[in-house]
């Protein structure tokens, strides 16, 4: 298992735009020219890349210090009505985990669920049965890389803070992708120094103070409505209070990787990673 970052890490979601080229290798170079941490690899149409392709990425990454964690397929549900689409969802985590594991990424993040026309008790049994599969082979076959499920924006999806935390505490080797701009979708709210505080204790409280030291966190702006998300946007063009979010993380020693989502993606992950310094040398 990797060992837990001593600082708060900042990365992009994918290639940065203004990459030589559209290659993961690619953007690892321009990740670290831009003075930046980290890269989520995003294998969210699918798990196109070989073990040949993640022997170098791994081999790059590590060269040049960038840490990486990926994104599985969006084309997961545990909670499908169809057994075959449920196994298939198996399927997509574990080849994500395992090319992930060979790319050197220590994280591996999905979304779960959607809780169809179930309720969401029934959907976290589905989703918890599932993923102990999931968890069991992954350790059956040594793989170090850690299970990330998502908090997610939509109201319809599996994935509110309760119930990852809950399935975080019922599956040894699950650990929460915190992603905050979802939180404040989902729930009209979340957008405040209090409420990123409140949110960020009850993790250590359900977890243990050491989910905050390896924390994954998503961040982008965000267009919601009655139903939830709607869009990712610039952090700019939101009214996400990303100021107070960046200090309550500072305030409460958070570490780990912040992987930014905005559309402009490596100017937004600059630009957080600039002002979470400034907040620092005010304080000092």
């Amino acid at each position: 298992m990797a060992s837990a970052p001593r600082a708060l890490l900042f990365g992009t979601a994918g290639v940065p735009f203004s990459a030589e080229d559209p290659s993961t290798l690619a953007g690892i170079e321009r990740v670290k020219a831009l003075g930046l941490d980290g890269q989520e690899i995003e294998f969210v149409q699918g798990v196109a890349m070989g073990l040949d392709t993640a022997r170098k990425v791994r081999e790059r990454a590590e060269a040049l210090g960038v840490r990486l964690s990926v994104h599985a397929p969006y084309h997961i549900n545990l909670n499908s009505e169809d057994p075959g689409k449920r196994l298939a969802s198996q399927e997509r985590l574990l080849k994500t985990a395992r090319i992930g594991e060979a790319c050197g990424a220590t994280s591996a993040v999905f979304h779960a669920a959607f809780y169809g026309q179930d309720p969401p008790e029934k959907a976290y049994e589905a989703v918890r049965s599932g993923l102990r599969t999931v968890l069991s082979i992954l350790r059956r076959e040594r793989l170090g890389i850690t299970l990330r499920v998502e908090t997610m924006g939509k109201r319809a999806q599996f994935g509110s803070l309760d119930e990852v935390l809950s399935l975080c505490r019922d599956l040894e080797g699950l650990q929460p992708c915190l992603d905050f701009s979802h939180l404040h979708a989902r729930e009209g709210k979340i957008n405040s120094y209090s409420e990123f505080e409140q949110v960020l204790r009850k993790v250590a409280r359900k977890l243990g103070p050491r989910a905050l030291r390896n924390a994954h966190i998503h961040i982008a702006g965000i267009h919601y409505g009655d139903r939830g998300e709607i869009k990712h946007l610039n952090l700019g063009e939101t009214d996400f209070r990303y100021d107070e979010w960046l200090q309550a993380l500072r305030d409460l020693g958070v570490e780990g990787m912040v992987v930014c989502e905005s559309p402009n993606l490596e100017a937004d992950a600059v630009m957080l990673k600039r002002l979470y310094r400034a907040q620092g040398a005010r304080s000092v």
